[in-house]
């Protein structure tokens, strides 16, 4: 999803989910946004994930498509290695309200 189609989607719809996503040891984001539909949609920028190099670049770009609240998720590969089902998605685990 380009910017200008989650400006789009935001002044439309107000029941989404917006993730920032970032793995275990990395100072990379991205953002997804995964809809009422439960269809998931990656930021991109021409074609291509957007990455971000810090939370507060994320904070930026987010508050200029009207969104001022998201999850951070982590992920952690640990889970995989040990043999432990990945829980990236669960509520309670692996995700962290941001206000900005």
């Amino acid at each position: 999803m380009e910017f200008q189609e989650l400006k789009g989607f935001v002044a439309r719809h107000d029941n989404f989910e917006v993730r920032v996503i970032t793995h275990s040891g990395s100072h990379c984001y991205q953002v997804e946004l995964e809809d009422v539909e439960g269809a998931r949609h990656m930021l991109t920028r021409r074609g291509k994930p957007m990455v971000f190099r810090s939370l507060e670049d994320v904070y930026l770009e987010l508050q200029r498509a009207g969104i001022h609240r998201a999850f951070l998720v982590q992920h952690v590969p640990q889970d995989e290695v040990i043999g432990r089902e990945a829980h990236y998605h669960d509520p309670l685990t692996s995700r962290m309200p941001l206000v900005f």
